[in-house]
């Protein structure tokens, strides 16, 4: 069989992406937890603690994340997404059937162990996420993992955006419509995608500059980014209906098909790759750029806030920019003199992170929605940076088993910190086990805030450490 050329393979490297996107697209489940987790908190008759260790119990299955690190090795790909999702399905389905009354002898253990393994779904897909950027894309592969990860950000957004346009009205519905899609979505999406997302035979012949594609592709990203961010907004997303907003969003996760497009015809014409009309595309966006989680269901309490999907959806879509920042910097001004390290990056996004949560002290929503936007955009880049900083250190050889050991910190801290924040929450509620306002979590947010600040001298210490390895 002759060898595929140029433009058509360069086609297929470009629908692997497509279809990584669209995974990264659903695969945030674990974001959607506030929105359901008071109906669990009521169905059950629990604590504000015994809902926490709910929650730590969803980070607690990326302890497990390892085991499709190595499973990836050994399996093919198509396996290991059926496996995520499929866990993903009974996790979250098994929650649906019990919120909605069709079965009724969970436990709370049930609904522990239950969190624990759709926590775990999560890692098997973002792990064939991180290979096939990784492989298919060897000399870009920074970009493309952070391009694809970005999406990863606005998965909350995706979900509400549904929900609300299949129940409108009723909390009770929305809450188990979160269940429903969680539970689904993810086993359609790796269906649709599995013939995408594989491994090619990238060598160094083919291994070529994708520049114009990746300008395009950045295009498409800012401009889905900016449409979830106006749409988060609550004056200006009254002005599209729910249906409108959904079209919208699916037409913008559509619409990197382009990129494949233009490569399958540039196959037909046999236009060379200097030839394409991405040379052009990518001076005039140069030259514009040039001249140019736990905490949510806390945050709605703090404020009194009963719209925690706005919430979501505002931390979600900041999120996807954060994610996406790490790669414009580095693809635009890498060969900058000025370019800091990413550890040094890390501790400049821990500073402004510690910043919002003393903002919150302050009782307005004013200050709750500029936080959340803040935290979602520091959150977001350091967890992209994440993933660059340990095929850096560490290389690309066993990454899917390195990084599922490196996030291993999450639910650690998931632990720990929510532990903490339901303590005092505990402390301050009313009888009926209920608390609103500042006071819940003031205490709670100055301790946050200081830990933020400690990080950002760790971050700067590894920065220290690492300096001669970033020293060209």
């Amino acid at each position: 069989m002759p060898p595929l050329p140029s433009s058509s393979f360069s086609a297929l490297q470009w629908l692997s992406l497509v279809g990584i996107v669209w995974l990264q697209s659903i695969n945030g489940t674990n974001s959607n937890f506030p929105a359901y987790s008071s109906q669990l908190k009521h169905l059950l008759s629990i604590s504000q603690l015994q809902l926490n260790n709910l929650a730590f119990a969803s980070d607690t299955g990326k302890l497990l994340g390892w085991v499709s690190g190595i499973a990836a090795v050994y399996l093919p790909l198509w396996l290991v997404l059926l496996i995520g999702s499929t866990l993903g399905l009974v996790g979250y389905g098994l929650q649906y059937l019990f919120l909605t009354n069709s079965i009724s002898n969970l436990s709370y253990a049930h609904i522990f162990f239950l969190n624990i393994l759709a926590g775990n779904s999560i890692c098997w897909i973002n792990t064939v996420s991180y290979l096939v950027s990784i492989r298919n894309f060897p000399l870009e592969r920074q970009v493309a993992v952070g391009v694809t990860t970005s999406y990863l950000g606005l998965s909350a957004k995706i979900y509400t955006d549904i929900v609300e346009l299949i129940f409108p009205s009723s909390p009770n519905k929305r809450a188990t419509g979160y269940l429903l899609l969680s539970a689904v979505l993810p086993l359609l999406a790796c269906g649709i995608t599995a013939p995408m997302v594989r491994y090619l035979d990238v060598g160094k012949d083919k291994t070529k500059k994708m520049r114009g594609g990746f300008i395009v592709m950045f295009g498409i990203t800012i401009g889905t980014g900016v449409y979830a961010v106006l749409g988060s907004l609550g004056p200006i997303s009254s002005w599209f209906s729910p249906l409108a907003r959904v079209i919208g969003m699916g037409l913008l996760l559509l619409s990197p098909l382009l990129i494949v497009v233009g490569e399958k015809i540039a196959s037909k014409l046999g236009l060379n790759r200097e030839e394409r009309v991405y040379i052009e595309e990518e001076n005039v966006v140069v030259e514009k750029i040039e001249n140019e989680e736990e905490s949510i269901n806390e945050l709605r309490n703090l404020a009194g806030c009963e719209r925690t999907s706005s919430l979501v959806s505002l931390s979600s879509s900041f999120g996807f920019f954060g994610r996406l920042l790490p790669s414009l910097t580095d693809y635009f001004f890498s060969r900058s003199r000025h370019m800091i390290s990413r550890p040094a990056c890390v501790a400049a996004l821990m500073a402004p992170t510690a910043g919002a949560f003393f903002l919150l002290l302050n009782p307005s929503n004013l200050s709750l929605y500029i936080s959340t936007a803040i935290i979602g955009v520091c959150t977001g880049a350091i967890t992209s940076m994440s993933v660059s900083i340990t095929t850096e250190l560490f290389g690309t050889k066993n990454f899917g088993v390195n990084h599922n050991i490196v996030v291993a910190n999450i639910p650690i801290g998931s632990f720990l910190f929510g532990y903490l924040a339901a303590f005092v929450y505990h402390n301050q509620a009313d009888a009926a086990g209920q608390c609103i306002g500042v006071l819940c979590y003031q205490n709670t947010f100055i301790l946050w805030g200081s830990l933020c600040l400690l990080g950002t001298l760790l971050a700067f210490l590894l920065y220290i450490r690492t300096r001669k390895f970033y020293t060209p």
